[in-house]
């Protein structure tokens, strides 16, 4: 019966709205009504505080709250005065005052927000890619494909900002947004971190690099079918595997008779005679060969281009102990020149410019070392010959040949041509590059007719070969470091750095004047890269992506 009792209690406490625990029977009863947000409500009692009694600085709060908000010189925000004499503010600030707060305090211009990683691609040949829709949904390995993709275009010899720009328009027509790409020298790293999925970081190394013009012109292809919405990511893999495994486009010997055509007709080019432009062809093969061979056994780049330097330097000076009729001086400029790093430094300079400082760092400190080991190879070889007792050679009074005008745009071609070959450029863009380069070579005419000097020369030639390299570029689907770098191979300092050199070794009481030569010559190839890169940058606008991209903007 107790039991009984005490169930028919807890049924008629639960409906009267009381607690059912019977535990609960020695606490206060809070009655559903009572409750509010989970708080019991409390009596606020509120003091009013005669302004008299506060600080100065408080009665002003005070008299805001106290006054009367039917009172016109409170409504309308303007300070007045009670019957008592105290001064008291209005309910609202005055609107005069508030604008001018306003303007002061208030920036007209949206708050800061990140800046959309797709927005790199303005100005680029990859703006405003296609969103391919019917995408494979996992971003695991659309990165990977893009990590590939950006490792082949490093290892070819792009830049840093064709790599970026390349990898976020594949990933944005794959469907992947959220993506940030860091490229620091050698290393690619990828971070997709989407708001409502899982994150991923992926990181790669490049750590071996070839010469590969043709296969460069093929991923720029590739990257633009993608773009284009055409291609899925499945047959874009496919491709970039094909491209990796496909042969260069011209065989070693073909390469190797290129760079000797290439030499004996810039030694041709620069005044020297028929038997200097035989014997630099026959130093140029032979150096092909130390650069094959070095490869092959691993040797480092700094001792393979010394060795090759100092093979020219002395093949030319026991040319010069025989006294066969030509300019030692002549034939080793013709033959150091596609040893010098003109490419790296142009990828250099457009890094520094493109906001990649740590890459360009990186890049010229690399073309600074090619640069000592030429003159290492010559200073090495100018000892040998003054310790055996060889003649000297006055780098200072060169007999050059005055060959017709013809002629020497003639040889700007064949030169131009034979150097396209030699970095392995696409069949279909050799005639192009070779008649950018005799543009440059007509151009460079009327300059030094007009005088605007040494110095000025190479660099207003540089930026049209730059202008017309990515006009033609943008034409024929293709980097513009594929044109441009062969085609300014015609203005490198080669017979400069022979003097300097041979001044510093030799001519120890005036060194300051060879040093002055060294670094005119260092600064002609700067200025030669940057001419390239603002030629690149003026001819954006006129690019047909460029306009396409305006259109659209006028579109929307």
């Amino acid at each position: 019966m107790a039991q009984q009792d005490h169930g028919e209690k807890s049924v008629e406490s639960k409906d009267a709205g009381e607690d059912p625990s019977p535990l609960a029977g020695s606490l206060p009863r809070i009655l559903t009504s009572e409750i509010n947000m989970g708080h019991l409500p409390e009596t606020v009692s509120v003091e009013t505080t005669m302004a008299s009694e506060l600080p100065l600085n408080t009665a002003v709060s005070a008299s805001v709250a106290a006054a009367d908000a039917t009172d016109i010189e409170s409504r309308t925000g303007q300070v007045h005065t009670s019957d008592e004499g105290i001064t008291l503010m209005p309910t609202r600030a005055n609107p005069v005052a508030r604008r001018l707060l306003a303007k002061m305090w208030i920036s007209d211009t949206p708050p800061t927000e990140a800046l959309k990683v797709v927005d790199r691609l303005r100005g680029t040949p990859y703006a405003n890619p296609k969103v391919n829709v019917d995408q494979d949904a996992s971003a695991r390995r659309t990165m990977e494909f893009a990590l590939d993709l950006g490792e082949t275009l490093i290892r070819y010899g792009a830049g840093a900002l064709e790599v970026e720009t390349s990898i976020i328009a594949v990933t944005a027509a794959l469907g992947l947004s959220h993506l940030d790409v860091d490229i620091t020298n050698q290393s690619l790293h990828l971070n997709y971190s989407p708001p409502d999925a899982e994150s991923y970081s992926i990181l790669r190394v490049v750590r071996s690099y070839t010469t590969n013009y043709a296969g460069l012109v093929m991923v720029h292809e590739l990257v633009s079918d993608i773009i284009a919405g055409g291609v899925s990511r499945t047959s874009s893999a496919k491709q970039l595997k094909e491209i990796t495994r496909k042969p260069k486009p011209f065989p070693r010997w073909v390469v190797a008779s290129g760079q000797s055509i290439f030499a004996a007709a810039f030694v041709l080019f620069i005044g020297g005679s028929w038997l200097g432009a035989l014997v630099a062809m026959a130093s140029s093969w032979l150096i092909s060969q130390i650069g094959r061979y070095g490869s092959r056994w691993r040797v480092p780049e700094f001792f393979s281009v010394a060795t090759a330097t100092f093979t020219v330097t002395v093949i030319a000076l026991l040319s010069h102990q025989v006294h066969a009729p030509l300019d030692p001086a002549l034939v080793v400029s013709g033959g150091i020149l596609l040893l010098l790093p003109s490419g790296r430094f142009v990828s250099a300079l457009q890094d520094a410019i493109n906001g990649f400082p740590v890459t360009a760092v990186g890049r010229l400190f690399s073309a600074g070392l090619t640069y000592t080991a030429i003159l290492s190879g010559i200073s090495s070889a100018l000892v040998v010959s003054s310790v055996f007792g060889g003649d000297k050679v006055d780098v200072h009074r060169i007999v050059a040949i005055n060959y017709p005008t013809w002629m020497l745009v003639s040889l700007v071609a064949v030169a131009i041509l034979a150097g396209a070959v030699t970095e392995q450029t696409a069949k279909r863009l050799l005639i192009p590059t070779a008649l950018i380069a005799v543009g440059g070579y007509l151009v460079l005419l009327l300059a030094e007719q007009i005088g605007l000097g040494s110095r000025a020369t190479p660099a207003v030639v540089a930026t049209i070969i730059g202008f017309a390299a990515r006009f033609l570029a943008d034409k024929l689907r293709s980097p513009q470091l594929v044109i441009a770098a062969p085609a300014v191979m015609f203005m490198l300092p080669g017979l400069m750095i022979f003097r300097a050199m041979y001044g510093i070794v030799f001519d120890v009481e005036d060194m300051f004047s060879s040093l002055v030569e060294m670094f005119n010559a260092f600064a002609i190839m700067l200025s030669i890269a940057g001419g390239v890169v603002f030629g690149d940058t003026l001819c954006r606008p006129l690019t047909s992506n460029a306009r396409r991209e305006r259109r659209w903007i006028r579109r929307r």
